[in-house]
């Protein structure tokens, strides 16, 4: 009988857990873009607009409103939920986000989680080149930036998760980047993504304990609510200028993407499949506040 009662207990313990997620994770909801009728955020505390600018070096100066070439666009019924922005084909111009207010940067200690959904095949759609679906600093991608991307010339085309510290951080002797081996680069490497054309999958990472100083931040890459990697424990220090930093979007990227989010804390493991099991998406964390 004491087998069956704490049996019910940690049944019951599951349940209430799950129920409560949903609520907790609208609490730390600081972003969010689900492209269902327009590119822009609805929750956000900076500037909600998309963004174009002429080219993704920096400066990145970027003006409201989608690329005027039609090679970025809103399909109101494309999307895992609702709509959802389509890249055509590979654009020159920046897309994307202004980070100050809709990313929990902070220069001291900070976490965050990133999550968004990708239909695309990345064989038949995405150019044999590097293609990040986001890229995140106000530097360079091997200096203080947060990026997945799609390798080039891999069959089948990895998926990778880089988190990049400043580069005096992670490489301080300058090392040449080609000759470094792998496990030495601050990598997620996921050898045979899932992606196929007509399905959607779920994106998420999550960024804990950076700018701290020491050697503790954690990296996690998740797909479909499911542990794909981890960065190894390591000194995570991002010194951004806040007003020239942005989350940008679909840098040699084919496909759609939907629902792109971003929490001010890493969220657990359970929390994650929690994300990726909501009916309506992120959505569902905030109808009604804003």
């Amino acid at each position: 009988m004491r087998s069956l009662g704490l049996l019910l207990s940690v049944l019951l313990f599951s349940v209430g857990g799950f129920a409560k997620s949903p609520a907790r994770l609208g609490s730390s909801l600081v972003f969010h873009a689900p492209f269902d009728t327009n590119p822009d955020a609805v929750i956000g505390g900076g500037d909600r607009r998309f963004q174009t600018g002429p080219k993704w070096d920096a400066p990145r100066k970027t003006e409201p409103g989608l690329p005027t070439n039609g090679a970025v666009w809103v399909d109101p019924r494309a999307g895992r939920h609702g709509g959802a922005l389509r890249f055509e084909k590979k654009i020159p111009q920046l897309v994307g986000f202004r980070v100050a207010g809709n990313f929990p940067w902070s220069s001291n200690q900070w976490s965050a989680t990133v999550s968004f959904w990708l239909r695309t095949s990345p064989e038949l759609d995405i150019p044999k080149e590097y293609s990040d679906v986001i890229q995140i600093t106000s530097k360079a991608w091997d200096d203080a930036a947060l990026f997945v991307e799609f390798t080039p010339d891999d069959q089948p085309k990895h998926l990778r998760l880089g988190a990049y510290a400043d580069k005096k951080v992670w490489n301080p002797q300058g090392r040449d980047w080609d000759k470094m081996p792998l496990s030495e680069k601050p990598l997620v490497v996921v050898t045979r993504p899932p992606f196929r054309r007509e399905e959607w999958h779920q994106i998420v990472f999550t960024c804990d304990r950076f700018n701290t100083g020491k050697p503790d931040g954690r990296v996690a890459l998740y797909i479909d609510g499911q542990s794909a990697g981890e960065i190894p424990e390591q000194e995570h220090t991002y010194r951004w200028k806040l007003d020239e930093a942005v989350m940008m979007l679909g840098l040699g990227y084919a496909g759609w993407m939907d629902d792109l989010a971003v929490f001010d804390r890493a969220l657990t493991a359970e929390e994650v499949k929690a994300l990726h099991r909501l009916p309506g998406g992120v959505s569902d964390l905030h109808r009604g506040r804003r």
